[in-house]
């Protein structure tokens, strides 16, 4: 029983026991379960840090020999790599030491290229490793994809990619700073002189701005070498023409160019925009021979090892946005505009310049670079030889209409004769004689059609005969006679006068002179005799004697005689007070031909008889007149009226010659 109850307290103190450490069993296992969280979270990277050890023994042998084969290339892409860095602070400002900056620059691209051309072994290698490590899944996936990544920006440095640069883009930088002080070296060097425009004779207009100095053009040419060899030729070329036109553009503001934009619609002919064809002639010489050459010389210093078609071309791009184009299409806008007989003498003036900067044009703007200039200045060429040609050849038919058209009622010199003679001897003339031959033998040329040489002087010797028929028939339009003679008198002494002395006056002759000469002196007696000379008649002296008739039959006579001359010369003077005689020798020479006719005979007879009436008390009806009146009305006739300045319209809206009056001042075809 003993036994039983030492067996049973045993057995107590056992469950005892057991129960104890059950509960420090629980709280332990309590305390154990933040410290098993904990593990479990860091199993994944602990099973990645083992994988390797799990993985299988030959994959983990070879691996080994891969990384090894890697190291020795990838470690000297770190050292370019690290070397690049190094250069960044050895990069100078190119402004203050230009040769220094270069020095660097280009060893950074030797250092940068030698890095793209050694990535290949080491990318090579690592590509082999991330395969080989995928493969046999020694690594983790998302250690593999960084090394994935990784390599991708090495392929892009290797073919150039600046995305891929290992550098952040250092080079990058370094040309971006080269490129701009490329553009302060011109801006700065590319400042234009003021200019004027040459307008009065002696003036001289400002010389263009002198090429960059030599300094300046072989920094420019150091910079080119290194931006070229880093493939930014093209924004380069970019910037030396952006600035460079903005130079010739600045340039030329100063001449006053808003002219060179004026549309057809602005004008209403030629004749109005005179100033502006003359201006245009003098500002395109100055602009092609100055400003252009001047761009001409200085691409050909900058860009020559480029190669002919580079600089040429540049140049080329330069002239177009500096406006030359402006000044073809002025050109173009003048022959577009209403034909007239001074547009022929405006286009053969824009003919002449162009024909002047011949030469310049053809060797400045030669070449397939400057194609649109060649084909714009061709264009206009063709322009001014058609227009001028087709105005020449149609100025004998205008002449023909005005046959037609009534004579002026004054009797004065129709202004198409003026126009005519004064035109031909403008065209005779050194300005435009040779340039008119020019413009005739090319129109030839383009027909296949020989010149003539007497081509030009034979259709104005027929101009002038035109005029001389149509002469004749406005002659014979006059109802009164009398005025038709001043009319002769009138255009066969302008005829004589003016064209005397003159080229056209020699291409006539002076036996065709003589005529005209002999005309006018015919027609000045024949005026004389059938008006003021028939007057003198009605002061006769028969039957005045004093007879056994008595003093009263006298004076029925001289009254009666009077009256008649009165109602003559009252009746001429009214119809000839408004008829004219421009010249002023011919109209003073024509005076005194009437006074002399007259005057003296009604003195004499005044001095004689005029007693007989002086003491009737209606004397004032006879006695009307003094000899000095009569003088004084005769030095009043024929008078020209005031014709406005300017107001000479050579040509109507239907393209037909204005025969109005015209005036004796006028003695060019170009109105002012």
């Amino acid at each position: 029983m003993d036994k039983g109850i030492e067996n049973l307290t045993s057995a107590r103190k056992l469950l005892k026991a057991n129960v104890e450490k059950s509960k420090a069993l629980g709280l332990s296992l309590e305390k154990a379960g933040p410290r098993l969280d904990e593990i479990n979270q860091r199993l994944p990277s602990l099973e990645i840090s083992i994988r390797p050890i799990r993985a299988q023994r030959d994959a983990l042998g070879t691996v080994g020999g891969h990384i090894n084969r890697a190291v020795v290339p990838a470690a000297a892409v770190l050292k370019v790599f690290d070397a690049i860095h190094g250069l960044e602070k050895s990069l100078s400002d190119p402004q203050s030491d230009l040769p220094g900056y270069l020095g660097v620059l280009k060893r950074l691209e030797e250092a940068t290229r030698f890095l793209g051309e050694n990535c290949g072994m080491a990318i090579q290698w690592l590509a082999d490793i991330v395969e080989y490590l995928e493969d046999h899944k020694v690594a983790d996936n998302r250690f593999i994809s960084g090394l994935k990544k990784a390599l991708e920006c090495l392929r892009q440095l290797e073919v150039g990619e600046e995305k891929g640069r290992l550098d952040g883009g250092l080079l990058e930088v370094a040309l971006d700073r080269l490129e701009n002080e490329f553009r302060r070296l011109l801006t700065e060097n590319s400042v234009p002189l003021p200019m004027s425009s040459p307008t009065l004779p002696g003036e001289q207009a400002c010389i263009a701005p002198s090429p960059l100095p030599v300094p300046v053009i072989q920094k420019l040419q150091a910079i080119l070498g290194r931006l070229i060899a880093n493939n930014r030729f093209d924004r380069c070329l970019s910037i030396y023409i952006e600035v460079r036109s903005l130079n010739v553009r600045a340039s030329l503001q100063a001449l006053n160019l808003d002219y060179l934009e004026i549309s057809i619609s602005e004008f209403n002919d030629v004749a109005s925009i005179d100033g502006y064809i003359a201006q245009w002639g003098k500002h395109l010489e100055f602009a092609v021979k100055h400003l252009l050459e001047a761009e001409y010389k200085l691409c050909n210093d900058v860009f020559e090892r480029m190669g002919l078609d580079v600089w040429k071309s540049c140049f080329a791009d330069i002239a177009a946005q500096a406006g030359i184009l402006a000044f073809l299409q002025f050109g173009k806008t003048v022959t577009e505009s209403k034909k007239d007989p001074i547009k022929l003498l405006k286009l053969l003036e824009i003919f002449a310049s162009l024909n002047k900067l011949r030469l310049d044009f053809n060797r400045l703007f030669g070449g397939a670079a400057c194609a649109e200039i060649q084909n714009w200045t061709r264009d206009l060429i063709k322009r001014l030889i058609q227009g001028a040609c087709e105005i020449f050849w149609e100025l004998l038919v205008q002449v023909e209409l005005q046959r037609h058209t009534p004579p002026p009622p004054d009797g004065s010199i129709p202004r198409v004769v003026t126009f005519i003679t004064n035109y031909c001897n403008e065209l005779l003339g050194d300005d435009y004689k040779p340039i008119l031959t020019q413009v005739l033998v090319i129109e030839r040329s383009w027909k296949h059609e020989k010149f003539q040489e007497g081509i030009l002087m034979n259709e104005l010797r027929n101009l002038v005969k035109a005029i001389e028929l149509n002469v004749e028939t406005w002659s014979r339009a006059y109802e009164d006679a009398v005025l038709s003679y001043v009319f002769l008198m009138n255009t066969h002494w302008h005829l004589y006068k003016h064209l005397k002395g003159t080229d056209i006056g020699t291409l006539l002759g002076d036996s065709w002179l003589r005529e005209h000469e002999q005309y006018k002196e015919y027609y000045s007696s024949l005026y004389l005799r059938e008006s003021w000379g028939k007057l003198p008649a009605l002061l006769s002296r028969e039957g005045l004697i004093l007879f056994s008739g008595g003093r009263a039959t006298a004076r029925d006579l001289v009254k009666k005689r009077l009256k008649s001359f009165n109602e003559a010369f009252d009746d001429m003077h009214r119809k000839q007070s408004n008829w004219v005689i421009l010249d002023k020798d011919l109209r003073e020479k024509t005076r005194q031909a009437i006074i002399q006719t007259i005057v003296p005979v009604y003195r004499s007879y005044m001095q004689n008889y005029g007693p007989l009436v002086e003491q009737d008390p209606s004397a004032n009806k006879y006695a009307k007149y003094t000899a000095q009146s009569l003088e004084k009305i005769f030095n009043s006739l024929f008078q020209p009226k005031p014709v406005k300045q300017g107001s000479l319209r050579v040509r109507q809206s239907s393209g037909k010659f204005n025969n109005g009056i015209a005036d004796e001042h006028q003695t060019s075809p170009t109105v002012k």
